[in-house]
């Protein structure tokens, strides 16, 4: 028998699918097709063969089986330069499939929309990724079509003469590819349905959502993706207002901002980062008062930092921050005034990012890759164990215990530690501090008053050391300040520094087995020591 250049076209996505069948039919193609791809190419004046009297069977169970059938798929996967392949198809009378254009049920547009369980389920495609496994198996003979925006390509090399073995070699590889993210969204889908929250196996899909200029240093490429439903309140979902194109460091940086500014809520707030880790950081009854604040935490610093700012930039604001050089300004408005002004800058990026402060989703995880694999843990969600302000009001329980050594162990549980208890004002800077100092880089101290940093001490590898660099990045400011701390002293030394600096009051979770020096260091001096239970590293 002669074998006809057939195509099979079944598409969810009917983008451009009339103009590229043309341009088969025009190339010497038939068309198969199935349902409402073949109506809406029938529409448009296009012969069509259905898949009926491909496989001589009709469409049965609402749609579910229609393309899985011998006919369709030994046309498929025959060999052409088999010969025993092909004998095999003419003893049947079964004709070649050559091109294959298949796009899958809109599952991930299902689940955005939100529908329920059973609708889901419905939209899993069964045929269409046998189909389109099949014809890339087979890619020698068959060009397989997954993503409309290869049409062109494809149409192109037919009228040349034929598509070239390179670009079915891509295209098998888009077949995968957009197979195993097909996959991924529902086995993960089906996990979150059954409360599986660290699965055996794991797998994710990313979309490539632009390419990077250069990673950490120049000499590194890199490119930023993102996850295939954007969540409120996230880098991916921002929109850039102005500047070039953003950079590795910079998405890294700007994220630790956002991170940090979510703990602020409604409270008019703007974080300045440098390197991912805070710099200076204000609260205010506006958010020029939060800007200055943040901006006079640490003038030097925030210098070619990042803001994040969870109000409207207004002129006053903008005028202040066009004094500096600032890389990335991330906020959920602009007025018009703060635009024009923001935009003298050429280097300045302005992103515009709705919903700011939401919140994260449940499902959300923290991932950090290593050479050879994946971390995957929760975020750090919790503030102070239980979230129970009632900590600062309440006396700690003290145990005492004998260790092994004979020397007594003394045990303080959650709340005021110390003979004396802090102050409202205290309490409110406390919190303030704890804040900040869950989003910085361990070890971690941050000194804090009047909703605003004065000193903030990060990425050391022994907590003296974090404690005296935020003490002196505030100079004269530590005095009247408070401290948070994000791990226990393991050393009274750390109230000893508070000590000579004027700090009156800290906030930390305590737990080291030497914890009764550093009480009894804060209430020789008449410091205020509250313990929260919780722990905050961040590396």
């Amino acid at each position: 028998m002669e074998m006809k250049k057939r195509a099979l076209v079944s598409v969810s996505d009917k983008s451009d699918v009339v103009d590229f069948c043309k341009g088969l039919v025009a190339n010497g193609f038939e068309i198969i097709s199935t349902g409402g791809t073949a109506k809406a190419l029938k529409e448009a004046g296009l012969n069509v063969i259905g898949i009926s009297e491909i496989t001589g069977f009709p469409e049965c169970l609402d749609g579910r089986v229609k393309t899985l059938h011998p006919n369709v798929h030994a046309g498929l996967l025959a060999m052409r330069s088999n010969p025993e392949h092909m004998a095999q198809l003419e003893k049947l009378n079964i004709n070649t499939i050559d091109v294959v254009c298949v796009n899958l049920y809109p599952f991930k547009a299902t689940l955005e929309r939100g529908a329920d369980f059973a609708e889901c389920i419905e939209n899993i495609d069964i045929g269409g990724p046998t189909m389109i496994r099949a014809a890339a198996k087979n890619y020698q003979d068959v060009a397989v079509i997954v993503d409309p925006k290869d049409y062109a390509l494809v149409l192109e090399e037919l009228t040349k003469g034929g598509v070239t073995l390179q670009t079915k070699k891509y295209l098998q590889y888009k077949v995968f590819a957009h197979t195993a993210v097909y996959d991924s969204l529902i086995s993960n889908y089906l996990a979150s349905q059954l409360g599986i929250e660290y699965p055996e196996t794991i797998t994710f899909a990313y979309e490539k959502a632009q390419d990077l200029r250069y990673g950490e240093n120049p000499a590194q490429s890199a490119v930023f993706y993102k996850e295939p439903f954007v969540r409120k309140g996230s880098l991916p979902s921002a929109k850039q207002l102005w500047g070039k194109e953003l950079s590795y460091n910079n998405i890294n940086d700007a994220n630790g901002a956002l991170e940090l500014l979510k703990e602020f809520g409604d409270v008019p707030a703007v974080v300045a980062c440098k390197h991912a880790n805070p710099c200076g950081v204000g609260t205010g009854k506006d958010i020029y008062e939060a800007y200055m604040r943040a901006y006079n935490s640490d003038p030097v610093s925030v210098f070619g930092g990042i803001l994040a700012i969870n109000g409207e930039v207004d002129e006053a604001t903008a005028e202040e921050i066009n004094k500096i050089f600032i890389e990335i300004v991330m906020a959920p408005s602009y007025s018009e005034k703060a635009l024009e002004i923001l935009e003298q800058k050429k280097n300045i990026r302005l992103l515009q990012i709705d919903d700011i402060s939401a919140r994260r989703e449940s499902s959300a995880r923290d991932m950090k890759k290593v050479y050879g694999g994946l971390l995957v843990q929760r975020y750090d969600e919790c503030l102070i164990a239980g979230e129970d302000m009632k900590l600062f009001s309440t006396k700690a329980k003290v145990e005492e215990s004998v260790l092994p050594t004979g020397k007594t162990k003394t045990v303080y549980g959650n709340g005021v530690v110390t003979k004396r208890a802090p102050t409202k004002q205290e309490i409110e800077a406390m919190m303030f501090a704890w804040r900040v100092v869950k989003h910085t880089k361990s070890n971690a101290i941050v000194i804090g008053k009047e909703g605003r940093t004065t000193g903030i001490g990060m990425g050391q590898t022994n907590r003296i050391w974090a404690a005296q660099q935020a003490i002196a990045h505030a100079g004269e400011e530590a005095k009247g300040s408070v401290m948070a701390s994000d791990a226990f002293f393991p050393f009274p030394d750390c109230v000893e520094e508070c000590v000579k600096a004027g700090i009156t009051a800290i906030i930390q979770p305590g737990g080291s087995i030497r914890d009764k020096e550093s009480v009894e260091a804060c209430d020789a001096a008449g410091i205020a020591m509250v313990f929260v239970g919780e722990r905050h590293f961040k590396h």
